[in-house]
């Protein structure tokens, strides 16, 4: 009796410690039941028949850090399956472009696995599958691409990588998010060429710039000096036309004047009954003779014969204006 008991407690024990699994949130485990698959357990608490019933394991990779910073990755095999997206940092590979230079590229991965089911009896290794996976689409990609194209290209190449992958991983039950990648470190001679080539670019561009400044630069100065030239010949025409105008005025106005006293000394000289054209002969003959003998020089005055003529009608304007003062 005692050893029945014994074996009874030793049952529940068994029992309590194998057939009672505790599932956390966010993760779940395959049960297989003698073998074949029976349930996919939910998160809390689930009781399973100890013997019969089995949770099916898999394999995934987890990463490491030495002591010096080194990243490891080393494979461990697991009965709880995480279905919370994973990152998984790929290896660096080497991949050729399609101008055939030799690129160095690290890739990031986020993938989750959307049904564990799938992911454990579709697929034997997981993680080496999509690893492998990865690696050659990545390869087919970058051969499509020359070494320009691929530099510019980030968003492009994940896009693309991310899209085949999803479409190959759904039959895993996995469901891959996104794919970064990390760096593209191409030879040290091609980047040694690249910085010479965008040295090069830059002065080539700073010239451009330098001589369009200077063209520019040129052009509005010979605007700006056609414009004064403009302005200045403007200027000068309406300052000529205004001088002009203003001559003419004054010459309109001492005609006027002139006229105005021709007419007040032909009147006058009508009145002593004068000749009012030997009147005026005189008196430009007078002004004439004035302008001869004007300047600091001394000079001798050859009179014509007719000039006495001029003078006997200068007594007779004298004799004429003494007549008038009379008669008044």
């Amino acid at each position: 009796m005692e050893i029945l008991m014994i074996i009874i407690a030793v049952f529940v024990i068994v029992f309590a410690a194998t057939g009672f699994k505790i599932i956390q949130q966010a993760e779940t485990m395959v049960i297989e039941r003698l073998g074949k698959y029976h349930s996919t357990l939910n998160p809390g608490i689930n009781i399973i028949w100890p013997v019969v019933d089995r949770a099916r394991a898999i394999t995934k990779k987890e990463v490491q850090k030495t002591a010096k910073g080194e990243k490891f990755l080393f494979k461990v095999s697991t009965t709880k399956i995480d279905l919370r997206e994973t990152v998984y940092d790929f290896p660096r590979q080497n991949v050729i472009t399609r101008d055939n230079v030799v690129i160095e590229i690290n890739a990031l991965l986020y993938f989750q696995i959307t049904d564990p089911v799938k992911a454990i009896y579709e697929i034997e290794n997981l993680p080496d599958a999509i690893e492998k996976l990865t690696q050659t689409t990545l390869r087919n990609i970058i051969g499509e691409l020359n070494l320009d194209e691929t530099l510019s290209s980030r968003d492009t190449i994940n896009n693309k990588l991310r899209a085949i992958l999803d479409d190959a991983t759904d039959k895993w039950g996995v469901k891959v998010n996104r794919v970064e990648l990390q760096d593209i470190n191409p030879p040290m001679d091609i980047r040694e060429a690249m910085e010479k080539q965008m040295r090069a670019e830059r002065d080539r561009r700073a010239a451009i710039l330098e001589a369009e400044g200077l063209k520019r630069a040129a052009i509005l100065e010979a605007e700006g000096i056609k414009q004064a030239d403009i302005n200045k010949a403007e200027g000068e025409r309406q300052a000529r036309i205004l001088i002009a105008e203003g001559e003419a005025q004054a010459l309109v106005k001492v005609a006027q004047a002139e006229a105005e006293a021709i007419k007040e000394i032909t009147a006058q000289i009508s009145v002593s009954d004068g000749d009012p054209a030997n009147y005026l002969i005189a008196i430009k003959y007078i002004e004439t003779l004035k302008e001869m003998v004007s300047g600091k020089e001394n000079k001798v005055i050859y009179l014509p014969y007719e000039a006495t003529g001029i003078l006997s009608s200068i007594g007779g304007i004298k004799d004429m204006l003494e007549g008038t003062k009379a008669g008044k």
